[in-house]
């Protein structure tokens, strides 16, 4: 199934769009034949245009640049009159588009022909450079003067032993080459005293490295007789009391929008729009061929770019629904993805159950929860997002981080910024920390964020025996008191609250983010990377809504020297108490590699939970049937048994 081609406002874009986009571009004269497409997006209209239903012409927007000068151009047309209604050269300043495919292969060409950089693989004795698979890594931002108004990259080299080999095993570390693609030259070539190859392998398909199969793993099979319980029209997806429309850009990958409960009979909104703004990977190794490691997989990779068409049996099992997607190439074209997006219903245990021998009953309910997923994979690593709608009102994101961790040379020795994962071979410490925008809106528009904390109550007067604990609420009521971190030792959370409404006991409804507390950003707050991923340094920010204002670390993150996105949307310290609000949250993985992530990595967690306070009058699930699809009978009696 693809996502539908509609006309609703916030349809995602169809090939036939994206085919209109490029030919009024071209007919402007704005497409020659080394410029390049980066991001292109639909410019989502207007929430309140939405709401009223309005109808409203598609607009376009998309970085462009011009590979021979390096010139990045936003440009924005409205497809319904073929207008140009934004055309701005972007400054050196403001960063560069995301990487293109063909970087990669040039970046290869460059480093190969020059006589510097294979000297120094000669060094560590590799001298067939057709088994040399480089990697030109997106360069960051470190006051070099000759990559200012560049497209720089840095380039690492890996051995392959054999076609189908798996290089990480075979870094040839020592060796980093900054790279000019502009120019397509090679800008300064840096070396540390690292020469050796390692030499295992890490081929996980390879039988001598893996070993025999295991044989003893019976099959599990997951099937819905009936049916799945969900439906799909017009892209918005409906289970149970949900609805939610589904949208898919080349950068973000999934979006969500309109995500709202039916409460007998009163639809009542949650979140606007929910994504991944951004994600960075910062590296924790200091030596001068690693020291200025760190991706932002969104702002410089592009995640829906990115997307894993994924397979029945293998990414998912049981009754699955799969969506397309449609993305744009580096030339402008559009591009298909089949079963990027993945919907199915899972069984998740008990929702709730009481055996109450006053009352001789013993109830047991089932709980079940509605999936949307995909997964990307980025260079080495493979992350997968599943967003989770439960029964009880729970909202939850959870991102899988699998594929094979970045290796290094290990220099011997306890080197305390690597692991050393196989002999000679190290795995540099590093994080994954993303970036969630939730465009919240509770009960309507009108939302505000109160930060709880447990609270100690000192033993005294109206405590005598010191059992006492209780609460402390705190409004935060602009941008700049609204950048906070997690505190695990306080069971902290922060409950989005909307204030024009109260529930039947009198107070607001709310959604409550609980955050898993993981560290934020470890760099140095001097730091390059502090600069460029300020989002990072911070578990939640919030900020009043702008539509422009979708990038947790800015449009044009690519060489950006820092201070964009989050910090520049909060330094204007807007009111945000009561009004439209957007609540950012930081969350993620601080890996510190062991040996059993090598050679292939097992699926690593991290996320978030939005769970209902006060926002229904009880329990949401009292009308779930004891046994689905039961309809009296023994079966029955086993979950609900009546003395």
């Amino acid at each position: 199934m693809t996502l539908t081609t509609t006309q609703h406002p916030l349809a995602p874009l169809t090939a036939d769009e994206i085919d209109r986009f490029r030919s009024t571009l071209t007919a402007l004269d704005l497409v020659g034949s080394s410029v390049r497409f980066a991001y292109v997006a639909l410019v989502e209209p207007g929430k309140a245009d939405v709401r009223a239903g309005l109808s409203i012409d598609r607009r376009v927007s998309a970085l462009l640049v011009e590979l021979a000068t390096a010139e990045t151009r936003e440009v924005v047309v409205n497809l319904a009159t073929g207008d140009l209604l934004v055309d701005r050269v972007l400054g050196a300043e403001a960063g560069h588009a995301p990487t293109f495919d063909a970087d990669f292969d040039l970046g290869d060409a460059i480093v190969k022909a020059d006589t510097g950089w294979v000297a120094a693989l000669a060094k560590r004795g590799i001298t067939d450079l057709d088994n040399v698979r480089t990697v030109s890594l997106s360069a960051g931002s470190f006051d070099y003067p000759d990559e200012v108004g560049i497209r720089a990259t840095r380039v690492l080299a890996f051995y392959s032993q054999y076609p189908s080999d798996s290089v990480w095993a075979h870094p040839i570390d020592g060796v980093v080459a900054h790279v000019d693609l502009t120019n397509q030259r090679v800008l300064r070539i840096v070396e540390t005293d690292v020469i050796h190859v390692p030499a295992e392998s890490g081929d996980y398909l390879d039988p001598a490295v893996r070993g025999p199969e295991r044989t003893s793993l019976k099959p599990i099979e997951i099937s819905q007789p009936e049916g799945v319980s969900f439906a799909i029209a017009d892209n918005v997806l409906t289970w149970e009391n949900w609805s939610v429309r589904l949208g898919f850009n080349g950068r973000e990958g999934l979006t969500l929008h309109n995500l709202a409960f039916d409460d007998h009979g009163t639809t009542r909104s949650i979140i606007d729009r929910a994504s991944i703004s951004e994600m960075v990977v910062p590296y924790g190794d200091p030596t001068p061929t690693h020291n200025w490691q760190n991706y932002f997989d969104v702002g410089e990779y592009q995640f829906g770019r990115l997307a894993n068409s994924l397979e029945l049996g293998c990414d998912c099992v049981g009754d699955i629904t799969y969506l397309d997607a449609v993305v744009v190439n580096d030339l402008g074209y559009p591009t298909t993805l089949t079963n990027a997006i993945c919907i199915h219903e899972e069984d998740y245990g008990i929702l709730w159950k009481h055996t109450d021998a006053f009352a001789g009953t013993s109830e047991t309910r089932r709980q079940r929860r509605i999936v949307i997923s995909f997964f990307v994979t980025v260079g080495n690593y493979d992350y997968g997002f599943y967003w989770y709608l439960y029964l009880d009102g729970t909202i939850q994101l959870e991102a899988k981080a699998t594929g094979i961790v970045f290796t290094s040379g290990y220099p011997g020795g306890d080197y305390p910024y690597a692991n050393e994962i196989a002999p000679g071979l190290g795995a540099p410490f590093h994080q994954h920390l993303f970036s969630a925008r939730l465009d919240m809106a509770v009960d309507g528009p009108n939302n505000a964020v109160e930060e709880i904390d447990a609270e100690r109550v000192a033993m005294g007067p109206g405590n005598a025996l010191g059992n006492a604990f209780t609460r402390s609420v705190t409004r935060l009521r602009t941008e700049a008191e609204a950048q906070r971190l997690a505190a695990t030792d306080k069971a902290r959370v922060w409950a989005v609250v909307n204030t024009d409404t109260t529930n039947r006991m009198g107070g607001h409804p709310a959604y409550v983010l609980y955050p898993e507390g993981q560290p934020t950003l470890l760099a140095a707050d001097e730091s390059s990377i502090a600069k460029r991923a300020a989002f990072a340094t911070k578990h939640l920010w919030v900020t009043r809504f702008h539509e422009d204002e979708l990038w947790a670390s800015g449009a044009a993150v690519n060489q950006h020297p820092g201070g964009g996105g989050l910090p520049a949307y909060a330094s204007r310290d807007r009111d945000i108490d009561g009004t439209d609000i957007v609540v950012w949250h930081t969350f993620g993985l601080t890996h510190f590699p062991r040996l059993e992530d090598w050679p292939i990595m097992p699926v690593d967690y991290a996320g978030f939970t939005l769970k209902p306070h006060g926002f229904f009058d009880r329990n949401p699930t009292l009308d779930v049937p004891a046994v689905i699809g039961a309809h009296g009978g023994a079966e029955a009696d086993h979950c609900a048994h009546h003395g």
